[in-house]
């Protein structure tokens, strides 16, 4: 699972999540968050994403949350699993491979003509790392 801060840096720079069943998130809320659980899941049975006119909402079924009924997508934060992120990069992508060196993981991409290498203690974090620097030279 991605990092927290690196999810809030997606968000931030525009990423756009659309919920499906077996994505995860955390809630932005700090008071939320302090409930002990680290994130929750959107399934088809307990929790499932509502769209509606006004916008979408992440609804909990039956006793799942005993203190939720619904949240808003705009108090969740997404964290992206690593096929997500590869997926965002579409055809830049390159590879993914072990750096021996600093004892991370390294994704190599070329976007605009410009090979770009992106370093991190997980392969989930090098490739959200890939994926915020699209993002934000395509803002």
């Amino acid at each position: 699972m991605i990092s927290r801060p690196l999810a809030l840096r997606l968000r931030e720079a525009g990423l756009v999540w659309r919920p499906t069943a077996g994505d995860r998130f955390q809630f932005l809320s700090q008071d939320m968050e302090s409930t002990g659980t680290d994130a929750f899941t959107v399934s088809d049975m307990t929790i499932e994403a509502h769209a509606y006119p006004t916008g979408t909402v992440l609804g909990f079924n039956g006793t799942t949350e005993w203190a939720l009924d619904s949240v808003a997508i705009e108090e969740a934060l997404w964290l992206p699993r690593e096929d997500q992120l590869r997926a965002a990069l579409r055809g830049t992508f390159e590879r993914l491979e072990r750096d021996a060196e600093h004892g991370g993981w390294r994704v190599t991409c070329t976007f605009l003509g410009q090979r770009m290498t992106h370093l991190a203690d997980t392969p989930e974090d090098a490739y959200a790392m890939a994926v915020l620097a699209e993002v934000e030279a395509s803002a």
